[in-house]
């Protein structure tokens, strides 16, 4: 192990080690597997909706399905159930989110599409398993505010969706189209109707340090005293930084305003790029006594997969 690998604290070595959980359907540059979202069901069954992604569309239209998978151990997934783009129909998906409801303990899905070349985030009617959504029940529940006062713009589109049933209310953070892709937060009491929070043309984080051309959520994840707020981004000094995103760490006590841990440099890149270094749209959850975290990272030939680490609680 090298000295700089040592030094690193014994929680961040964890993710010097991954399981697999799923792979793209072609092993070839531009076929991804990715976009996580991960929810257990009452009997501990782990259940994740993933996006599929080919090289083989237009850039901006090449998630074709909605993958639901299921596992017994949150490591080993097999595919149940895919929604695929043409049975909703929308001309393609990027990130999904996979929730619990927490009064009926129904599974809720979220997703987003450009509907009329405009992206906005939709829901699907609920489902007592994830195997049996139902793709024709999608409809927009998020899409771009109209008013622009003071020729103050808001966001053009919302994609990308992280949702959470936190103190006693929906949230959603997406990703807002503002010349570029910033962090916008959304509330709901019922999860159709959504409000904006706080200044709706302002990001929750900024375009600052190594995040200067790209700042996006990935997962808010509790922690006894507050949040983490994972996120990602990129730099304008990076090689194609609309997609050559990698991921930071930010806290938060009121789920809105956000101190960056790591203003000057990315926590995680991926450690097997390729044309890019890409280690984004991750999923952060505590498993008994271990943080589970699921991320899309880029392998050595230009493909991406789902890879599973186990963080053992600790302290130093």
């Amino acid at each position: 192990m090298s000295p700089e690998a040592d030094s690193k604290p014994s929680w961040l070595r964890s993710f010097d080690t991954w399981h697999v959980a799923v792979r793209p359907d072609r092993d070839e540059a531009e076929w991804w597997a990715g976009a996580p979202s991960v929810a257990r069901d009452d009997d501990g069954v782990f259940w994740m909706a993933a996006r599929r992604r080919t090289a083989e569309a237009p850039l901006g239209l090449r998630g074709y399905e909605i993958r639901i998978l299921r596992s017994a151990d949150g490591v080993e997934f097999e595919p149940v159930h895919g929604i695929r783009r043409e049975d909703v129909p929308v001309p393609g998906f990027e990130r999904p989110a996979l929730v619990r409801h927490p009064g009926c303990g129904r599974f809720v899905l979220f997703g987003c599409s450009p509907i009329d070349g405009v992206w906005q985030i939709i829901r699907f009617d609920d489902a007592a398993r994830p195997d049996r959504f139902r793709p024709a029940t999608a409809r927009t529940v998020i899409r771009p505010l109209d008013a622009e006062p003071f020729g103050v713009r808001y966001p053009t589109g919302y994609k990308d969706p992280v949702v959470a049933f936190l103190e006693g209310r929906w949230h959603c953070f997406v990703i807002g189209i503002a010349g570029c892709e910033r962090t916008f937060h959304f509330v709901s009491d019922d999860g159709n109707t959504w409000d904006p929070v706080g200044d709706p043309a302002q990001s929750m984080l900024d375009l600052s340090g190594w995040h200067d051309y790209a700042v996006r959520p990935a997962c808010v994840l509790p922690v006894g005293a507050g949040y983490l707020f994972i996120y990602e981004g990129s730099s304008c000094a990076w090689p194609d930084p609309a997609y050559n995103i990698a991921t930071g760490l930010g806290h938060t006590m009121d789920l809105h305003r956000i101190v960056d841990l790591t203003p000057d440099a990315p926590l995680l890149a991926s450690p097997t790029p390729g044309r890019l270094a890409a280690w984004r749209y991750s999923h952060w959850m505590w498993v008994n006594d271990e943080m589970r975290v699921y991320a899309e990272v880029e392998c050595t030939n230009g493909s991406h997969e789902v890879r599973v680490f186990r963080v053992v609680r600790c302290i130093e």
